[in-house]
């Protein structure tokens, strides 16, 4: 049983592109998936959703009903829904009760159509099912390590009292065995083996979470590892998250967690007679040190093959000299299913430069990645020892330029065994980096690896301007490289936090590239674990800075993610889960704040972080942002039918924009601050009294045309300038600040050579050289939030106004800027969305592509409405603009045409 996807991903000029699902000439369901995720091992609920797309090469095509069977152990039928009749594309299961460490497989069949099947495996659905400790190395049972005396491991301070990372095993007897499955997780970070074999492709598990109150879980099936004999379970173990060097303040941050790592894994086979043996870590369990001599996410890996373990993960190993390990814990409580898609290695990288000067080797990759490198050496001597740096940019004199990492030294060593060929791959660290200094061995190969977590894509765009199409490669890369188990604000440097306004600017953008629903889901947990009792809201999430939480437009991710996971994906549980959370925030911000004027209890009030040349006003900022956190607490709960709780917050909502208005409006339209994201706030979420709509974005069209039109925009503005001006008819400055080459806009680093959106607009200027190094990463995401406005402005893939899902998509491409076509494809919760516009001698030709089920608005752009058509002929119009005809049309493949003067 296989999930229908019928397509596999395939690089793109990025690396990342997007699926095509195989043509139908009926309606067929295809990328089925259970809990947001495709063929998931460990599903932890007991009542899961399962939901699917739908293809059709038939025009008007949409689901009458659908029917659901899952079968389960044996082939039982667990639950027939019968016929469902509607247009959902999901439904929750409703059959028998879940058994734990099972596999079941389900159909789909839609009416008057086809039919697709797919399978899940479910994990540990009883606290009481564990049967596993937590195991640890006891310091007791043996001496420290010391390294042979003739090659001691060169370390610096930082590094030299990292622990070396702990090698354990067990051997069991389970024949005969029908099935086995393993659930795993730490404290820390694991690689778990079985019989000599690696299992799952899963790096840096189980990821980073607020382990004080949930770890992850991860459910392998290893059944086709067994073999005929015992069997042999290894796992290496880590400091990973848990007590390895995290954020600036290094190790010291880190000990908020634990000391030292610790590793929980449990084996249950099944029998042919349905019954089932349970074994789990606990003091017959062995462990000791090997060859991965210390592994810090920030520092670095340091690798001797010389002390290898031949075999240590086959049955027959000879492991009488290792310790028993030393049960540290014995609670399930905090354990929770993997929410998402593990961080995988993705893409290779083959080096487009090398050089080599005064016995170091500076090797390119051509483009900026969080991940790490394979090194393969030929005829190095024993003991040879082999050094790699990483870093982002190189300096003037072609030197690696390393000053932006601060105290993190994403340094790897690797000590040779003396083999003709080795291989070395660091397993439990990742770098920010687009070049590798490799110094100590000159025959080499070397590929880079780039890792992040494995969030599926979703949406495609280009475009006829190759700086705009550099741009959004440069987009995607980011966020490839800052989902990392959780969203970062950079991979590079001693910080790599879950900063909340990254997160919740970026939002839009992130979800038009990948599907994120499962990623944010479990984020979104942390988030709430975090929140404190009054309701304030961690600037980082997880939350390892206590001292910094409320701030304006941080903390204000708790309504903003919520509501756009909503939007985009059309489930309800999300905002069911959040809206506690959601109103416990507005209710802060309100009781230390009556006078709906956010002065008090602004956390560390960042403003319009890295703006350029200009000081958005504080009380401005973080004023919009408590209007827009009451007025998304509301929609949520008119969603879900709470309608007090909505009455409560829409009032709310009211009151805080007649304050608003009193206190920053003036009678001529102007904003307090005359900046231009105070206007973009202002008028983005509603702010400007209708009557002063014209003149308020007269003022920032002012703005924008003195300063010759270039952006001032920070973290807060940038992602609003395109919606905003194009919105208000003047999309030709949108296009403008698109296309500008000159600092600071997004051309003006592509210019330079960025193949990643930079933290800052002056990350480097001709003027001054690289920006300043206590915060200058050149690979952060936050200005990178004009990718929405690419997808559903220039391309025009938007939804209506109250639809969710995209069950009404809403088609408004922007012809304009020096573009001569521009095109992008989006995968909605319903199926495919796509549309392609050009430009050619005097005529327009879009065409769009619409999921079964829905009903898309197309406004055809036109100087002439009257020369419209479709397919060749006339258009039902619902109106006409003087530069647009309006239609509706339902689902499948539409071609227009229509006149258009530049």
């Amino acid at each position: 049983m296989v999930n229908d996807l019928s397509a596999v991903r395939s690089p793109g000029v990025d690396g990342w592109s997007l699926p095509q699902p195989r043509a139908a000439a009926t309606l067929r369901p295809y990328d089925l998936r259970c809990e947001h995720r495709r063929t998931p091992l460990g599903i932890g609920t007991p009542t899961p959703r399962l939901a699917w797309r739908l293809a059709s090469g038939r025009r008007g095509d949409a689901p009458a009903g659908h029917r659901i069977r899952v079968r389960g152990p044996g082939d039982v039928l667990a639950w027939d829904s019968g016929w469902i009749d509607g247009q959902d594309v999901s439904v929750d299961y409703g059959g028998a009760p879940l058994v734990s460490f099972a596999r079941y497989t389900w159909q789909v069949e839609v009416r008057d159509g086809g039919s697709a099947r797919s399978w899940f495996d479910t994990g540990v659905l009883h606290a009481g099912e564990w049967r596993a400790a937590w195991i640890a190395h006891d310091p007791e049972t043996e001496p420290p390590f010391e390294p042979p005396t003739d090659d001691r491991e060169p370390r610096t301070v930082r590094t030299s009292h990292l622990p070396a990372p702990r090698y354990f095993r067990r051997v069991a007897d389970l024949r005969p065995a029908t099935a086995i499955r393993v659930a795993a997780t730490a404290r820390g970070l694991y690689e778990l083996r079985v019989n000599g074999h690696r299992v799952g492709d899963g790096e840096l598990t189980p990821g980073w979470t607020d382990y004080r109150q949930r770890v992850p879980y991860q459910v392998y099936d290893v059944t086709d590892l067994a073999g005929d004999g015992p069997l042999c379970v290894g796992a290496v173990l880590a400091d990973g998250w848990w007590s390895g060097s995290l954020g600036w303040d290094g190790r010291q941050q880190a000990q908020r967690y634990g000391r030292a790592p610790q590793l929980l894994v449990q084996v249950v086979a099944e029998h042919a007679d349905g019954s089932r043996t349970v074994i789990g870590t606990d003091g017959s369990w062995r462990e000791t040190t090997g060859p991965l001599r210390y592994a810090d996410l920030l520092m670095g890996e340091s690798y001797d093959a010389r002390l290898e373990h031949d075999g240590w993960d086959l049955p027959g190993f000879d492991d009488s000299s290792w310790a028993p390990a030393r049960v540290a814990d014995t609670d399930h409580s905090v354990l929770v299913p993997s929410a998402a898609e593990p961080v995988r290695v993705t893409q290779d990288l083959v080096p487009v430069e090398i050089s080599t000067r005064d016995g170091r080797t500076i090797v390119d990759l051509g483009q900026n990645i969080a991940g790490r490198v394979r090194l393969t050496l030929r005829g190095a001597e024993p003991g040879t020892r082999v050094t790699l740096r990483h870093g982002e940019a190189l300096t003037a004199g072609g030197d690696l330029y390393t000053e932006n990492l601060r105290s993190a030294e994403a340094t790897d060593h690797y000590v040779a065994a003396g083999r003709p060929e080795e291989t070395f791959e660091p397993r439990f660290t990742v770098h920010g980096f687009r070049y590798v200094e490799v110094t100590g061995h000159a025959g080499f190969d070397l590929v880079g690896r780039a890792m992040h977590s494995d969030t599926p894509v979703a949406g495609e765009f280009s475009c006829s301007d190759a700086t705009v199409r550099q741009l959004m490669s440069n987009i995607r890369w980011s966020q490839r490289d800052n989902f990392v188990s959780v969203p970062t604000d950079c991979p590079q440097r001693d910080e790599r936090l879950g900063w909340t306004a990254d997160a919740q600017v970026f939002l839009a953008t992130a979800c038009y590239n990948a599907d994120v629903a499962a990623f944010f889901t479990g984020w979104l947990a942390d988030l709430r674990c975090a929140q404190t009792a009054e309701g304030a809201v961690p600037d980082v999430v997880p939350h390892v800075m206590t001292e910094r939480h409320g701030t304006p437009g941080w903390g204000d991710a708790a309504t903003i993610v919520p509501w756009r996971l909503y939007q985009v994906y059309g489930d309800e549980r999300v905002l069911r889960d959040s809206l506690p959370s959601m109103r416990r925030w507005v209710d802060h911000v309100e009781r230390h704040n009556p006078g709906l004027i956010w002065r008090d209890r602004v956390g560390s009030h960042y403003g319009d972080w890295l703006q350029a040349g200009v000081t958005t006003s504080r009380d401005v900022l973080a004023t919009a942002y408590f209007a827009l956190s009451a007025d998304l607490t509301a929609k949520a709960a008119r969603v879900l039918g709470d309608h007090a709780a909505h009455d409560r917050y829409a009032g709310l909502r009211a009151r805080i924009g007649e304050a608003f208005v009193r206190e920053f409006v003036s009678p001529d339209g102007r904003v307090t601050g005359d900046t231009q994201t105070g206007y973009l706030l202002a008028l983005a979420h509603d702010l400007v009294p209708a009557e002063l709509v014209p003149a308020a974005v007269a003022h920032l069209v002012a703005d924008l045309e003195r300063r010759g039109r270039r952006l001032t925009t920070g973290f807060a503005g940038v992602g609003l300038l395109g919606p905003v001006l194009s919105a208000h008819g003047h999309a030709d400055l949108a296009y403008a600040l698109l296309h500008d080459d000159r600092y600071p806009s997004w051309g003006y680093s592509i210019k330079r050579g960025a193949t990643t959106i930079w933290e800052r607009w002056d990350g480097w200027t001709e003027e001054s050289g690289f920006g300043p190094v206590a915060m200058n990463s050149f690979n952060h995401y936050a200005l990178g939030s004009v990718g929405e406005w690419l997808y559903s402005g220039v391309a025009g893939l938007g939804q209506e106004e109250g639809s969710a899902g995209f069950r009404r998509p809403l088609i408004r491409p922007l012809v304009g800027g020096t573009l001569r076509w521009a095109s992008a494809a989006y995968e909605t919760p319903l199926g495919r969305l796509a549309g392609r516009w050009e430009v050619d001698a005097g005529t327009l030709r879009l065409e769009v592509q619409i999921p079964p089920g829905a009903v898309a608005t197309v406004h055809v752009p036109t100087t002439d409405p009257a020369s419209v058509r479709e397919s060749g002929g006339p258009v039902a119009g619902l109106s006409r603009t003087e530069t647009a005809l309006v239609c509706r049309v339902g689902s499948g493949a539409h071609s227009f045409t229509a006149a258009w003067e530049r």
